[in-house]
């Protein structure tokens, strides 16, 4: 039986969204494998979470290639990019949280790359006037990670339906990024 990579890192990053701490005992039984089946394909910690991270920034990106950002009005856009991202949003969580991936000078330069697609997504709606001009888009970029993992967070906890989930996040970002004719 072969071990099926991508369900074992999205089982360590749901383990390790809701307890940090966890051990690799704790993450090899929530993937419903061996320790040693774990050791063999992850040498350690720091290991799994780089792969839960070239697996995070791999499928952020899709989602913004599906989402075609750059194609029609932006709100229209932001609820493409944000249904295209649910499937990843509990990766996701996991990774917005974990210091040690913004720590030292070895930035994964994929979060660069998905930093400036989406600034440059929240300028283009700033740009032509469907977005509030008096927050920046690094700002709108943040809020909408933050948003997305909040939303994961509670479709995993079941307080959220996950049918819910793109609505919520939209709807919530939008209506505080949203540029309103009185403004």
């Amino acid at each position: 039986m072969s071990l099926d990579r991508e369900q074992v890192l999205r089982s360590a990053a749901a383990l390790l969204t809701r307890k940090s701490t966890a051990t690799m005992d704790e993450v090899a039984k929530a993937a419903g494998i061996g320790r040693a089946t774990l050791h063999r394909h992850f040498a350690g910690r720091d290991a799994l979470v780089r792969a839960l991270e070239n697996l995070g920034i791999q499928e952020f990106e899709a989602a913004l290639d599906t989402a075609a950002l750059d194609e029609g009005a932006a709100p229209d856009a932001l609820r493409r990019l944000v249904v295209a991202v649910e499937p990843s949003a509990g990766l996701l969580a996991f990774l917005v949280t974990e210091n040690q991936l913004f720590e030292g000078e070895e930035l994964n330069d994929g979060w660069n790359r998905l930093d400036a697609r989406v600034s440059a997504f929240f300028r283009r709606g700033q740009e032509r006037g469907e977005f509030r001009i008096d927050l920046t888009p690094a700002w709108l970029t943040e809020a909408l990670y933050g948003l997305i993992s909040s939303g994961a967070w509670a479709v995993q906890d079941g307080r959220v339906a996950s049918q819910d989930f793109p609505y919520m996040i939209v709807e919530l970002l939008l209506g505080g990024a949203r540029r309103s004719v009185e403004q």
